[in-house]
């Protein structure tokens, strides 16, 4: 996952295929036979030309390697795209399979397990791994990672008359730090209002949406309550500004104009550089809450089709592209982290600005994402247009009736 818009949840729109007798693949370095003169189609959603243009030199690599060929298709729309090839029995032979439709793909047969038997399966993160497990069973290999920070313009920060000291690590200082930071041109703070960042307020205030045991949903806690709450106090003390109040397309753009001292963002931010080359910036974790330390961990797995005729080419491909020279050199192009725990320390040394991201995923979370909850999170993002101004408990009860009812479906009850 690799841009901004990346995290945005939307409902899976495919028809439920039959269950099918799974086989378990064996990775192997490259094709071979398997891959000689066959020809994969490699459907991305892509954040631009620069991770285009790095998809297609790694899978161009490879193909010369196989004497096979590769066709990266960038989609307009990835999810309604897969679906509807699933649906025409036309699905790419590899794609980006996103973190919040993996479990609903997973649960109706769409995804051949061959991640466990990958010969580098052992060196992914194990959060990642838990990710893109299905009955317990390692599916499909998780592409990259990222986690949202706390991205301080440093010139306003300099400005402002702040140092390295005073960089928050808990409410309570990010609240007076986007206090000081706030002037008549610019706002303290300001990130999008949406599960992929109220969420993890949500979580630092120490809630959850689902009970650990998998079963119950816990929306409309009172921690949960709290992190909303907190986002509405910043507002009404004016530190706190959405994207859309800033005349901007996202935080990252309000960041790169001057519009925001501070915003909520991951490592993708590297992209505002094309648009604001003079912009400087500075990444760290994000402050804890009442409940601890916490961020989101947002991904990709490559997915391959069930009984899929390129299957073994497919998993070649996927084991080069997951090496960590090939991830390491992604990461160049366009900012995300490596999925491998060996390639992902390279990376910090490499890039100290975006050692943070790398060093919260000890303690990141994956988004809710079990199947159909994509449908419920979408609903609850619509409603959280009304939280300023409006009832926190009122939301949460209202995603709590509508992940409770998906969940039981999900559970069989």
């Amino acid at each position: 996952m690799s841009n901004n818009t990346a995290i945005k949840t939307r409902a899976l729109a495919a028809a439920a295929l039959a269950l099918a007798t799974t086989a378990a693949l064996a990775g192997c370095a490259s094709g071979g036979d398997d891959a000689a003169g066959q020809t994969l189609t490699v459907m991305i959603g892509s954040s631009g030309e620069a991770e285009t243009a790095a998809v297609e030199a790694a899978t161009a690599a490879w193909a010369a390697d196989n004497d096979a060929t590769v066709e990266v298709v960038v989609a307009s729309d990835l999810n309604q795209q897969l679906s509807q090839g699933f649906a025409g029995d036309a699905a790419p032979d590899l794609f980006y399979m996103s973190w919040d439709q993996f479990q609903t793909y997973a649960s109706n047969g769409y995804l051949d397990p061959y991640a466990a038997d990958l010969a580098n399966a052992g060196d992914f993160y194990p959060t990642l791994v838990d990710t893109f497990s299905y009955d317990d069973t390692f599916t499909c290999a998780p592409k990259d990672f990222s986690t949202l920070g706390l991205i301080v313009n440093t010139d306003l920060w300099a400005a402002a008359g702040l140092t390295e000291a005073d960089v928050p690590t808990d409410w309570a200082s990010l609240a007076a730090v986007a206090k000081t930071l706030t002037t008549d041109t610019q706002v303290g703070l300001s990130f999008g209002l949406e599960y992929g960042r109220a969420g993890a307020f949500m979580n630092q205030a120490g809630g959850q949406l689902i009970s650990d045991d998998g079963t119950t949903v816990d929306a409309a806690s009172a921690e949960n309550i709290a992190g909303l709450e907190y986002i509405q106090q910043l507002h009404t003390d004016g530190v706190l500004k959405f994207p859309t109040e800033l005349d901007a397309g996202w935080s990252g753009e309000a960041l790169g104009a001057g519009k925001a001292a501070m915003v909520i963002e991951g490592p993708w931010i590297k992209g505002i550089a094309a648009d604001f080359p003079d912009t400087k910036y500075a990444a760290y974790e994000l402050p804890a809450g009442p409940g601890g330390q916490s961020t989101f961990s947002f991904t990709n797995c490559w997915g391959i089709p069930q009984n899929s005729d390129t299957a073994d080419a497919a998993t070649s491909l996927v084991e080069f592209l997951t090496s960590d020279q090939e991830q390491l050199d992604a990461a160049a192009a366009f900012g995300v982290i490596p999925s491998t725990e060996s390639a992902a320390a390279t990376y910090a040394e490499t890039y100290p600005e975006n050692a943070s991201f790398v060093e919260s995923a000890d303690y990141a979370v994956s988004p809710v994402n079990f199947a159909g909850s994509a449908s419920a999170i979408t609903d609850f993002n619509s409603k959280l247009e009304g939280l300023i101004g409006g009832d926190p408990k009122a939301i949460l009860e209202s995603l709590q009736t509508s992940l409770q009812s998906t969940l039981d479906e999900v559970n069989g009850q």
